[in-house]
């Protein structure tokens, strides 16, 4: 399948992209975005993203358009014969889920269709980790490793309950963490006023025996001290309304903006209560521990990759043969191994589930960490096997994004900045 269109709405904003049958780069993404955007649109195929609509176009050539309205049945429409093809998609519990046709779930899709800097070079320095994981203690590796996959799955089923995702509970602790500096700015400048009406006040009650000691010093010297404390106690309270205005204005007019802004508007929108909001964050608090447990055990390598290969880990463990990681790769060696892996997972997303329907590759930023020199000709290589491959590529480089620009030209690729709109 290809994507055609990916139409996102959030109350009064709505984001629509308008995707390449070939390559897509979209550009001006930080990394809190990339992952929200690239979660929307593996969504989009899921049963679990209400507000989020997709038209794309079957291996076949058939044209679907996929609607999920909020508060409303999800629909799909044939867009060449205009007819209402809901039936033909709707499982049984009335769901439109394009990935379990596809004998898939979010988690799995993500795995498979997603490709950011950590899978390639997972996949350029595979016996490195391999060596990595085996020198450690075994048994400690795999229960951590357990408990990290155990939080995730508890966490997805959370999410789904809600009608979010995983990946939403950052965005729902980063509107959290807005709220809480509000109230923290809110309490210190009560604080403040009442610490500088009392010393205000002070000054006023001992003004009169000052000016009979001091005379007018005295005076001029206390009511420096009340207007100072009063001002102090304006700035404060000030920056609490500041803090305010910031917390009531920053989604609709970030929304207006910026692709940021608008997910995290329609990721609260999402929650309709605090209990919500409260359940999904701590289950998302036991899975974030759990994951940095696993880090500082296993540095860099995600769990998913060392599950993948807990047989070579294992056996490599169990040899007790040199444990000390090679050098890394020569220049050329590496060009060499990261074109290899990125043909492997091109060759992933090919003929997937039952129907053998090719899927599109999400990439983002897949060249951190990887040789400058090495990129060029990887992009290139991006760019041929899309002839063939639908690809979107997410990026907040400038110099990917200047290449993409050129060779935007040809119409061989399109640059996008995604950015929300006021609906009509």
């Amino acid at each position: 399948m290809r994507f055609e269109r990916l139409v996102i709405d959030s109350g009064d904003h709505s984001m629509a992209v308008d995707i390449h049958p070939r390559l897509t780069v979209l550009t001006g993404l930080g990394q809190f975005e990339r992952d929200a955007l690239a979660t929307e649109i593996i969504g989009a195929l899921s049963s679990s993203r209400p507000g989020v609509h997709l038209e794309l176009q079957s291996d076949s050539g058939q044209r679907f358009a996929v609607f999920r309205p909020e508060g409303a049945d999800p629909r799909v429409v044939d867009i060449d014969n205009r007819l209402d093809v809901t039936a033909s998609f709707a499982g049984d519990d009335g769901r439109i889920d394009l990935l379990a046709r596809a004998g898939l779930d979010p988690h799995s899709a993500r795995r498979l269709m997603y490709v950011g800097s950590q899978r390639l070079t997972e996949s350029v320095e595979g016996d490195r980790m391999i060596l990595q994981l085996a020198g450690l203690d075994q048994a400690e590796l795999w229960s951590t490793a357990e408990r990290l996959q155990s939080a995730e799955r508890q966490l997805e089923r959370e999410a789904d309950d809600l009608g979010s995702s995983a990946e939403d509970a950052d965005a729902i602790t980063r509107i959290e963490e807005s709220h809480q500096e509000f109230e923290e700015a809110v309490a210190q400048a009560e604080s403040v006023r009442k610490v500088n009406f009392l010393v205000a006040g002070i000054a006023a009650l001992f003004s009169i025996p000052a000016s009979q000691i001091l005379g007018m010093a005295g005076i001029l010297v206390l009511a420096a001290i009340a207007a100072a404390a009063v001002v102090v106690s304006m700035i404060y309270w000030k920056r609490a309304e500041a803090a305010g205005r910031a917390e009531a204005e920053a989604l609709e007019a970030a929304g207006a903006h910026s692709y940021l802004g608008f997910h995290l508007q329609r990721v609260n929108g999402l929650l309709g209560s605090d209990a919500q909001r409260r359940r999904l964050l701590e289950v998302a608090e036991a899975q974030r521990d759990a994951k940095a447990r696993w880090a500082a055990l296993a540095g860099d390598v995600t769990v998913e990759w060392a599950l993948e290969h807990r047989g070579a880990i294992v056996a490599a463990s169990a040899t007790g043969r040199d444990l000390t990681p090679q050098d890394t790769q020569a220049a050329g060696e590496a060009l060499t191994a990261a074109s290899h892996a990125m043909q492997q997972q091109f060759a992933a997303v090919r003929n997937v589930g039952p129907g053998m329907e090719n899927f599109p590759l999400l990439l983002d930023e897949p060249f951190t960490g990887i040789d400058p020199a090495a990129v060029a000709p990887l992009l290139e290589n991006i760019l041929e096997q899309s002839a063939y491959q639908q690809v979107l590529l997410l990026t907040e480089s400038d110099e990917i994004s200047s290449w993409a620009r050129l060779e935007a030209m040809t119409g061989a690729l399109e640059v996008v900045e995604p950015a929300p709109a006021a609906a009509a």
